[in-house]
């Protein structure tokens, strides 16, 4: 795959993924939940930004450079700190919708997950590096939408570690 065309195939995924959070936002009765969603949202719109902006660098002059990409959500270690807020997301019983959104937005971050570890393996240099970022990203998002999933699960984990074991 050529960059003009992994930068365009990119562009389409941030924007499928924004959509889906923005739409879960916006159904979204609980004020947490919809404030997790939008932040979520907001990123993505961040990555497309990013995107448009070195796709243009790359039809201007040829040349991709990967200047540093911000992300709201943070790293594993950041959100592990910070449990106690996330477990505040799923204090009323809004599970069944919440959940449907958020097993769609895991679908759709793995698929651009696995398109950045491919653009990882194929591309250039100078590429490589940004879509190397991008990947890191999106399994941070992967992670955070897995905390959720679990935890609304009631499977008694919440970032990876049993909480607690109905056996004894």
């Amino acid at each position: 795959m050529k960059i003009e065309e992994a930068l365009k195939t990119a562009i389409e995924y941030e924007s499928e993924l924004r959509d889906i959070y923005f739409e879960a936002a916006d159904a979204e009765d609980d004020a947490k939940g919809r404030q997790f969603f939008q932040s979520m949202g907001n990123d993505e719109q961040g990555h497309l930004d990013y995107l448009k902006d070195r796709l243009k660098q790359w039809q201007d002059s040829g040349k991709i450079s990967a200047l540093k990409l911000q992300s709201a959500v943070p790293s594993r270690e950041e959100l592990e700190r910070h449990a106690a807020e996330v477990k505040s997301l799923v204090d009323k019983d809004f599970r069944g919708i919440k959940s449907q959104m958020l097993s769609r937005a895991l679908k759709m971050e793995i698929k651009t997950s696995d398109f950045y570890q491919k653009m990882v393996d194929e591309m250039p240099a100078e590429a490589k590096k940004m879509f190397a970022r991008f990947l890191e990203i999106e399994n941070n998002h992967i992670k955070t939408i897995e905390f959720e999933l679990d935890y609304i699960s009631k499977t008694g984990y919440w970032f990876d570690v049993k909480e607690f074991d109905m056996e004894g």
